[in-house]
């Protein structure tokens, strides 16, 4: 071999033992080959067992038309050194003095005695070769054959590296958070990196309908058409010929929300479904667990009959609100709030009928609250309510639409229908005096809308 060939191939062998993606190695072959003879194009094709496709390992690793020749020259190679002229030929057994006029040649990829790809060269016009070249293309072709395959094999280890990543990450959410409306977000982020080449959407089922938690929006009708198709028994759905996935998930036997995937550019592989299986299943362990963990925080703060902040988490937020209230010299109100003669609705109507009256009015107490209002089952049929940001008068103003909207509704119970009517007492907190002074102020106002009358709001007279 001369001096020039074995320059060649000493090129090559640095370009292949660079730290480089396949993109940068076909074109760094395309110079290189440029300089040994001229030609029109070159092109490494690599297929993909998983999706049955000829991949462009130098284009992004882009899917090949289902149409395109490449197809069948993969296979005409296969029990073959070469394809020249679209004609398959074997290399001869020593280097002769055969010389051929080509214009388009595929040398096979070959990993384990097996063809995965092959190298393309086309010329612009008929070119004359001879054994001598075909001999150095298969060397050449030997060694990026073992490139590309340590280029797939990292980028696969790297993916996998990535993947259980993920399935960690996901695990550990919970270690810190357990509110599904700050861990779902997380989740969907999470998958959204590794699964970069598909948009990810999580939905949460509730109130019997899929509720879209991240991303913000989803106008894709085929992803809503997936997943109304979900059931517990479901893997996956796979729609819009499989570039859209719904993956249920699922805690113990019942649906719980879904992760949905759509390709923005191939069909979903077997790959990406048993990543997005994998990753989906934890995801449901991980909401599953957040959702457990919430509600027994729920039990441990909240009045079960109610669901009203019970006496010891009303002490708690009353601390908060009054370090609140001082250090940001904002106005906070308490409102004690009894029912009034409930002690003959149980005597008269039995215990399920008070529970009723008492269900019915925290639900009214919590309808006619805002969002940052603190209400709370202090104990029997009393309940505490904090107003932050709220002046005495205005917080009278509540009061009365409360003690109204209690006196008007009819509450059911089993023998029909009845009315209760409650008494409240007002104070506002004065900065010079603790939480404790500010409760006993609004419980001493109650006792005299109760001595005055019943059915009515006082406002403490310190206020």
């Amino acid at each position: 071999m001369e001096n020039k060939e074995l320059h060649f191939l000493s090129k090559i062998s640095g370009l292949l033992a660079a730290e480089i993606d396949t993109t940068k190695l076909i074109a760094g072959l395309d110079a290189m080959l440029k300089e040994y003879i001229s030609f029109e194009s070159f092109a490494a094709y690599v297929y993909d067992s998983v999706t049955n496709t000829m991949r462009n390992c130098g284009g992004n690793w882009n899917i090949i038309e289902d149409s395109s020749e490449i197809y069948n020259i993969f296979e005409s190679i296969k029990k073959h050194d070469f394809v020249i002229n679209s004609k398959a030929y074997r290399l001869p057994a020593a280097i002769g003095e055969i010389k051929l006029m080509i214009k388009s040649l595929y040398i096979p990829l070959i990993k384990e005695e097996q063809v995965f790809g092959l190298l393309e060269l086309v010329f612009s016009q008929e070119t004359l070769i001879d054994t001598e070249f075909l001999f150095l293309i298969k060397i050449f072709a030997s060694q990026v054959s073992l490139k590309i395959q340590n280029i797939v094999l990292n980028e696969q280890s790297k993916i996998n590296v990535e993947f259980h990543d993920s399935m960690k990450n996901i695990a550990k959410i919970i270690e810190t958070q357990y509110e599904l409306n700050y861990i779902v977000p997380l989740i969907g982020e999470m998958l959204d990196r590794f699964i970069s080449d598909h948009l990810i959407y999580v939905f949460l089922y509730q109130n019997n309908e899929y509720k879209l938690v991240w991303p913000k929006a989803c106008n894709d009708e085929r992803i809503y058409e997936a997943i109304k198709q979900l059931t517990p028994d479901t893997e996956y759905i796979l729609t819009n010929n499989d570039k859209t996935g719904a993956f249920p998930l699922i805690s113990e036997g019942e649906i719980i929300g879904c992760i949905a995937a759509r390709s923005t550019l191939d069909k979903l592989s077997k790959r990406d479904i048993s990543y997005l299986e994998q990753l989906t299943r934890q995801s449901a362990i991980t909401i599953n667990r957040a959702n457990t963990y919430a509600k027994m925080l729920q039990y441990a703060t909240l009045d079960a009959l109610t669901e009203l902040n019970n006496r010891r988490q009303f002490e708690v937020r009353l601390k908060q609100e009054i370090a609140t209230a001082k250090r940001q010299k904002n106005p906070l109100c308490a409102m004690m709030i009894d029912i009034d003669f409930f002690k003959k609705v149980n005597d008269t109507y039995g215990h399920a009928s008070g529970d009723s009256v008492l269900r019915t009015v925290a639900s009214i107490i919590k309808e006619h609250l805002r969002e940052s209002d603190i209400p709370s089952r202090y104990g029997g049929e009393e309940f505490a309510v904090l107003l932050p940001y709220t002046h005495i008068e205005e917080a009278q103003i509540v009061g009365e639409r409360l003690r109204k909207a209690v006196e008007t509704t009819l509450i059911p119970i089993d023998k029909g229908n009845i009315n209760v009517t409650i008494s409240m007492g007002l104070a506002e907190f004065n900065p010079e005096e603790s939480g404790e002074e500010l409760f006993r102020c609004a419980d001493k106002a109650l006792y005299e809308a109760k001595e005055g009358g019943r059915n009515r709001v006082c406002i403490n007279a310190n206020a």
